[in-house]
């Protein structure tokens, strides 16, 4: 899923899916009830799971001895299908208006920051601590009197509690609606700051408070709208500020080398590039060749005919690039075509698995992909809370309420696309796909499907970028060969961007991202008050009572085990209703690199931590003639 503009950190693009428009379910509190009033602690996690004790050194994952200096430079990590993140147009990156470039929350510091060796773990940045009252539903956060803008201004609890007000009030609806249960953040003392919420939170919530949020100047934003898209930089506070950029051409962001908070233990070792610099190509054929060329000097790549066929240019035969696989740890979520069934002709499930039963993915992956990818089967692919084979007693106790309420093969192996013989056109899954589209209503009449009302059955996959169509074309043979009326439609961004916010689509590919511990963002993705809501990630607009009640259940989970078991059952029923044609995923990062870089013998275990932790060897940046 193409993340919120502005927050480009791995944890924030699943934390980013949801809104809070719903009507909770309350929240079991058993863990924070159990230590009411306990004394400050230095981290939060979900499930009270912290890896590092008080005054821990540094992360694992860093190398204390790393090299500050140098450029990182490299094109956003968009993925292959997010034409629209290749531009910019605003600086101003939480709210809708505009596009917004990656790697502004590099300029922004937040209450506590991440351990990307723990699936959720948050320790304290600008907040040295935090106490959890009231059964979870207050925290009273401790703020360093250390902390400060960029300007030498003291960033203090008022300034925190202003951005977390203001964010709710006119931040981005998704960022706002999430922050719907949060009933007020106030300053009770210069450098304390209590927010406290309604007691329907959801689990994830106060992690998402403290370690994704912005804390901005309450005076820049009292002098300048927060509310409308700027090219204006905006006063920050963490361990860049921007720097030399041209809108839609690439953007600079400068170490700040006086950075209040560049000794304390959750940056040791970290953010060791003087400048980290992504250059915009609006058409990717042009960014690689600049990669080629060197202009820019780290990519990322998504293509998989790309990564095996084109890096054989020189500077990889004779060593100057090199080339690495790298392990993915965390969820793939699930991307595919997904399926608008707002629209009436794609309210039958029959219809759905037909379009499904069309799409060949053993050819695709020989013929485009090389072999490199796998089937995405699972909302939770990549994951524990993957289902698989039939339901154990433990899901079953979770489904087994709503029996009457789901299709039967809830209760079997999930649903899974069928295998097929790979020739691009596997008659029997054909002969299956025009059975189910005519038990659906839709038969041929006139050499078309047709509904009865005479309709022809037609599709059109819309997307922003051109290389899709070689992708989809295959596809679309085989829905013609069924009778359907399909083509591919490529659109500029703006217009892609709108048509998603509207639900003005047949199919359009997206990928949900999720987090090691699911959580709100769920909500987003699949509930009910969200179908219709505009600019929501409620992609196919599911509207299942029963979805919704499972989500509230996986969120409210008490335990990890518990997640595991209440995700694995909403994945089964999420899979029943075929909301989608589920694509493919690679559980790893193909890099690529000029050989200027290094980085710890340890990387984190869910991030790729490159932005974070590598940096320039200035002896090999000497050796190619690379100024770092």
């Amino acid at each position: 899923m193409k993340p919120i503009r502005g927050f480009s950190r791995r944890d924030a693009l699943a934390l980013m899916g949801a809104a809070g428009g719903a009507a909770l379910m309350p929240v079991s509190f058993a863990r924070a009830e159990a230590k009411m009033d306990a004394a400050p602690r230095h981290g939060l996690s979900i499930f009270g799971e912290l890896k590092y004790p008080k005054d821990f050194p540094h992360f694992d994952y860093v190398n204390v001895a790393a090299p500050k200096g140098g450029t990182l430079s490299q094109m956003p990590s968009t993925g292959a299908y997010n034409a629209s993140l290749l531009t910019f147009d605003t600086l101003n990156g939480y709210i809708l208006k505009g596009n917004a470039p990656s790697g502004l929350d590099y300029t922004f510091d937040t209450l506590m920051v991440r351990a990307f060796d723990e699936p959720d773990a948050v320790y304290g940045l600008v907040a040295e601590s935090v106490e959890e009252l009231e059964k979870g539903n207050k925290l009273v956060f401790h703020l360093r009197a250390a902390a400060r803008f960029h300007d030498g201004s003291p960033l203090t609890a008022e300034d925190a509690a202003f951005s977390l007000k203001l964010l709710k009030t006119k931040g981005h609806p998704l960022i706002a609606g999430f922050l719907r249960e949060m009933r007020d953040a106030k300053a009770t003392d210069k450098h304390i700051l209590t927010v406290s919420f309604s007691g329907n939170q959801t689990r994830d919530l106060p992690i998402f408070v403290a370690s994704t949020l912005p804390i901005f100047s309450k005076a820049y934003y009292t002098a300048n709208k927060f509310e409308e898209s700027s090219l204006t930089p905006p006063l920050g506070s963490g361990p860049y500020r921007i720097g030399n950029f041209k809108a839609g051409s690439f953007i600079t962001y400068e170490r700040v080398s006086d950075y209040w908070a560049r000794d304390l233990n959750v940056n040791v070792g970290q953010w060791n590039f003087d400048n980290i610099r992504f250059e915009f190509y609006r058409e990717r054929t042009a960014g690689f060749e600049a990669f080629t060329a060197g202009r820019y000097l780290f990519r990322e790549e998504f293509t998989s005919k790309v990564w095996a066929t084109q890096y054989n240019f020189p500077a990889v035969k004779d060593g100057r690039v090199k080339l690495e696989t790298l392990p993915d740890n965390t969820p793939s979520g699930a991307q595919g075509w997904f399926i608008n069934t707002r629209r009436e002709k794609f309210r039958d499930p029959r219809v759905r698995e037909a379009l499904i039963l069309a799409y060949d993915f053993e050819w695709a992956n020989k013929n485009f992909f090389y072999g490199l990818y796998k089937r995405t089967t699972s909302f939770f692919e990549n994951s524990p809370m993957r289902a698989d084979g039939a339901p154990d007693a433990a899901e079953l106790a979770v489904l087994e309420p709503y029996r009457a309420k789901l299709p039967p093969e809830v209760f079997g192996p999930p649903f899974t696309p069928p295998v097929s013989d790979g020739s691009g056109q596997d008659r029997k899954l054909l002969r299956r796909a025009a059975e189910l589209l005519d038990q659906a209503g839709w038969k041929i009449s006139n050499g078309a499907r047709r509904n009865a009302k005479g309709e022809v059955l037609t599709i059109e996959f819309l997307g922003d970028e051109p290389m899709f169509e070689r992708i989809e074309g295959p596809f679309v043979k085989n829905l013609k060969l069924l009778g359907i009326s399909a083509q591919s439609r490529v659109v500029d961004s703006a217009q892609f961007q709108d048509r998603l916010k509207s639900f003005d689509f047949d199919l359009t590919v997206q990928r949900y991202s999720l987090g090691l511990t699911p959580g709100i963002e769920m909500r987003g993705y699949w509930n009910s008050d969200f179908a219709a809501l505009p600019g929501s990630r409620n992609i196919s607009g599911i509207a299942d009572p029963v979805i919704d009640a499972l989500i509230e259940k996986t969120i409210a989970a008490e335990t990890r085990a518990q997640q595991i078991v209440l995700a694995r059952a909403l994945d089964r029923v999420l899979r029943a209703g075929k909301y989608w044609i589920p694509q493919w995923y690679k559980a790893s990062y193909a890099l690529a690199y000029w050989d200027i870089y290094d980085r710890p013998a340890v990387g984190p275990r869910y991030d790729r931590g490159v932005e974070r932790t590598w940096w320039v060897d200035a002896a090999k940046a000497a050796k190619l003639g690379i100024k770092g």
